[in-house]
């Protein structure tokens, strides 16, 4: 993992970019905006040590909550986000376009014994 400045990690395999998330983070509360895996690196732990990296981050910082949006349709993303602790909070309508889909607001604390941070 290589962080790239606040806020940003990069994984990478054999010296190419495999994964990055996105995040940022004010007081006690932390969003992660963007979280992807290469297709052809997915299901080798990178999301998951991505998340985990960005949770210690967090936490050092602060924060005790984390945030993040999920397509309603992307059933692998919310099998993830749940195995890791993330509940279902709310929804944003339409927050998605093309096509347009309404994102669901997850969220966990951090630091508790939830997920595998």
């Amino acid at each position: 993992m290589e962080l790239l400045g606040e806020g940003f990690l990069v994984a990478s395999v054999r010296n190419e970019v495999a994964g990055y998330l996105v995040s940022r983070w004010v007081v006690d509360e932390a969003e992660i905006l963007n979280i992807a895996v290469r297709p052809d690196s997915r299901r080798r732990g990178i999301g998951r040590r991505l998340l985990d990296t960005a949770l210690q981050k967090f936490q050092a910082s602060g924060a005790t909550t984390v945030y993040l949006e999920v397509r309603e349709s992307n059933a692998a993303g919310q099998a993830f986000y749940q195995i890791e602790g993330f509940q279902q909070v709310g929804r944003r309508p339409a927050y998605y376009q093309k096509p347009r889909e309404d994102a669901l607001i997850l969220a966990r604390p951090i630091g508790g014994s939830e997920g595998s941070a």
